[in-house]
This record gives structure tokens, C-alpha cells and sequence, in this order.
């Protein structure tokens, strides 16, 4: 089975070769097709993969390209993790943003609309490829903004492209821990809302909710991530955990003045901490698996850090640093490639499963999967409160992509403007302004 994997040069794909490595199962992944712009980011990754696979028998093939339509053609699988304008764009992104006294994030508020504009018109014209090249393959979009990009591929591909995140399964993961669930296989998260704008309103073991349990105890929910975060009162009052990312929306203030005030914004250090790797591999000597590992675990450990900050809620757990998408997508494949049932949080067509929105509207929710690919379960109503903000959230992402098919400045500006992290119009027109002269990706807006 051949996996195509998109922005193949980036830093985590080690830890889906990895995942592929323990992988011995028939109609396992035996090829591995890394692409990317960049030749020297594919080489540095290569010698990473090579160094994973030394002591695995029958490890995946691994090969790398430049070329696009090469990589794709003959795909059963195609992962699209790439960053459209790299970790550059992404502190140009931070940076106009915390100019302007709002929100810079990768996928959250001003940020994420900035990256949205420049990543959909590649994300569409990547979907396009698939539909004439590979037209029976399955894309896994790891890509952020994962929900929006995931719906303007889903415009060309249907239901055969599907997104992931990590978020989610980590935050099942840190309640089942702290309620002593010894295996989360066992457990139903009930988690709905849009790519980190999603809520957990219960935790069922054996049919019973568990959740109600925490949400009593308000030791038991200042133990973990969330409840150092959100505070235990907080997530009293909403009677509901929320995913992190919530942290910018209920805490905006704070998380804007922590970032205008740290050293460094997330994107600037990521970007100097991954340039110091990619060079380090220019050294046809350096131990790649050892200085990879190296870097990694202190991308993990400053996760989110100016939120923690903020919230006094000192250092990550340790068992919050082993990473965690690669598991989703991997069991994603297993499911789809040899039917093997499966229940995941991933970011699908709606359907029928909220009816605040469309059928066509990519949320984040528990799906069963099969061969058939992903399937939204039937979920209970939102409350208002976060009703309120999946639509407006959603109607920003629907912006942004008839912005991104007209090229029309004006309705990118409405996309910033109407977010409910930016609200306002001056300042709007002022994002569009410093986005543009920094990203030449974004030259289409007239």
C-alpha cells in the first residue's frame, strides 16, 4: 500500500513513520512517498526515517520528490501536512496580528484566517490533483486550519478526504486518566463543535457518564491540563470540559497580553528552533534520529506555554509530550484499508449531525469508520453559549473561502472582521494591510 505524504520535509513526519514502523499487520503501509518544495528538508527527513528503520525488518520504502503529480500518482493514502509560506509565515502571522492588539495563532482569530487565505487556494488545487491522479485515494488532512481546510477539499473530494487533529484525543485521554479509566478504548467521549472549538460533555464507561463525577470534584479538576488552564469554577460553570484552544476565546485578554509580552511568539521560536535542526543536518556526520528527538521534546514541553503562564498552571505532564496524531491517523487507515471498525473525533461533512449548520459544513465530532470511510454519530444539541460560537466561527471560515475562490479583498476583510476574536472593522482593514505585504501568497486579493 503506497502513502503519499505532503510536506514530507516537515518535523513531525518521523512520528508517522514511526507509527508505520510498529505497524506488522497484513496490508500494511509498504511504501512511503515523502514531497515537498524544499530538497534539503526531504533529505534531512530521510536520514531520520533511515535511522528509525535500521533495526526494523521489512521497514516501509521510503522515497522523496519535488514533483507533485509524481508523488500522487498511485497513492492508496495521501497525508497533506504542508504549511503554505513556512514557520515564517507563520510568525509574520503572529507578529501583524499582536500589532493590531489581537490574536495571532496558527488556527485561532486573525491568525488563522491569514493562514487560511494563503493554505485553501494550494489545499484546492492539491484536491484537484487527487481527483485526476489518484481518484480512488483516501487524503488524511493534517493541514491547519484543519476544519477549514478539510471543507474546501471536501468541495472536490467528497467524503474521501477526512481531517485530524490530536487535540481531541488528547483531551479524552487526560479526563479518562484522571477518573482512573485504565484503557480509553473502553470509553465514549462525547465531544462535538468545529477543529479546536469543540467541548467534552461526557465520558461514558460501561453506559455510565463518568463526567459528572469531575465535574464535581473540584480537586480532581484542577489535576489535569484543562483544570490548570480554565480553572475548576469555570469548568463548573460550563459543565463541560473544553478543548485548550478555548483558553484564546475565554481568556482573550490575558492571552494577548502574554504574547505581546513574551520574548519570543510561538512562531518565531519553532522557527529558529527548527532552522538550528535543518542545519544541523547539513552535517552529513550528525546523528539525525538523536538531534530530531532532541528538538522535539522541547517543542513539546513549551506547548501552549504562554497560556500555562498566564493560567499558573506550571509545566506540561509528561505523558502530555508523546505527541498523538500519528496514532489517530494510523488507526484512521487501519479502519478504512482493512475494515476495521473503529470510533475517532475527526473533522468530517456535518450531514445530518448538527443542525445549526449545513450538510456541507466540516465539523469535529465521534465517527464510526469503516471501509466506507468516516460516519458523524448523532449527537445531542449545543448549549447556546457554544452554539453562539460555532456559527460564528463557522460563518468566518465560510468567508474566508468564498475570499479565497474570488480573490476578493473585501470579503477576506468581512472574514477578519466578523471573527469573534477581531471584531472590528478598522482593525480588519489593518490586518489585510500588514498580511499582505508580508505574504506573497496573499498577492490574489484585489
Amino acid at each position: 500500500m503506497k502513502l503519499t505524504i505532503l510536506g514530507g520535509g516537515g518535523f513531525r513526519v518521523p512520528l508517522v513513520y514511526g507509527a508505520l514502523l510498529g505497524d506488522r499487520a497484513e496490508g500494511r503501509v509498504t511504501q512511503v512517498v515523502l514531497h515537498d518544495l524544499d530538497a534539503g528538508r526531504l533529505n534531512a527527513v530521510t536520514r531520520v526515517l533511515a535511522e528509525q528503520a535500521a533495526e526494523v525488518p521489512d521497514a516501509p520504502e521510503v522515497s522523496a520528490t519535488t514533483d507533485l503529480d509524481e508523488a500522487l500518482r498511485g497513492a492508496d493514502f495521501v497525508f497533506s501536512a504542508i504549511r503554505v509560506g513556512g514557520l515564517e509565515g507563520r510568525a509574520n502571522d503572529e507578529r501583524v496580528a499582536l500589532a493590531q492588539g489581537v490574536l495571532g495563532q496558527e488556527t485561532v482569530g486573525a491568525g488563522g484566517i491569514a493562514y487560511g487565505l494563503r493554505t485553501v487556494p494550494v489545499a484546492v488545487d492539491i484536491a484537484q490533483r487527487v481527483a485526476r491522479l489518484a481518484p480512488d485515494a483516501w487524503v488524511i488532512n493534517f493541514t491547519n486550519p484543519a476544519g477549514l481546510v478539510t471543507e474546501a477539499m471536501s468541495r472536490h473530494l467528497g467524503n474521501r478526504v477526512i481531517g485530524i487533529c490530536d487535540s481531541p484525543v488528547g483531551l479524552g485521554r487526560r479526563i479518562a486518566r484522571v477518573l482512573g479509566v485504565k484503557n480509553t478504548a473502553e470509553a465514549w467521549i462525547d465531544y462535538v463543535g468545529l477543529n479546536h472549538l469543540g467541548w467534552v460533555r461526557g465520558l461514558r464507561v460501561a453506559g455510565r457518564d463518568e463526567l459528572p463525577r469531575l465535574l464535581a470534584d473540584p480537586g480532581l479538576l484542577g489535576s489535569f491540563e484543562e483544570g490548570k488552564l480554565f480553572g475548576p469554577d469555570w469548568l463548573q460553570s460550563l459543565g463541560a470540559i473544553p478543548n485548550e484552544y478555548l483558553h484564546y476565546y475565554y481568556f482573550n485578554r490575558e492571552a494577548v497580553r502574554a504574547y505581546q509580552e513574551a520574548h519570543q511568539t510561538r512562531g518565531a521560536f519553532l522557527r529558529d528552533q527548527q532552522a538550528r535542526f535543518y542545519e544541523e543536518m547539513r552535517d552529513p556526520s550528525a546523528a539525525a534520529l538523536l538531534a530530531w528527538d532532541r528538538t522535539r521534546a522541547e517543542r513539546e514541553a513549551t506547548y501552549m506555554a504562554e497560556n500555562r503562564e498566564t493560567a499558573g498552571a506550571g509545566e506540561r505532564d509528561a505523558d502530555d509530550l508523546s505527541g498523538g496524531y500519528e496514532k489517530v491517523a494510523l488507526a484512521l487507515m487501519r479502519a478504512i484499508a482493512r475494515d476495521e471498525r473503529t470510533t475517532l473525533i475527526l473533522n468530517v461533512r456535518n450531514e445530518h449531525t448538527l443542525s445549526i449548520l449545513d450538510n456541507d459544513a466540516v465539523i469535529e465530532v465521534p465517527c464510526l469508520v469503516d471501509a466506507n470511510g468516516a460516519h458523524p454519530v448523532a449527537v445531542d444539541p449545543l448549549p447556546d453559549h457554544a452554539t453562539g460560537l460555532v456559527c460564528s466561527v463557522k460563518a468566518v471560515e465560510r468567508e474566508v473561502l468564498a475570499a479565497a475562490e474570488s480573490g476578493s479583498r473585501a470579503t477576506a476583510v468581512k472574514a477578519f472582521a466578523l471573527h469573534p476574536l477581531v471584531d472590528s472593522v478598522n482593525v480588519a482593514r489593518r490586518l489585510i494591510d500588514g498580511y499582505t505585504q508580508v505574504h506573497p501568497g496573499l498577492t490574489y486579493l484585489a
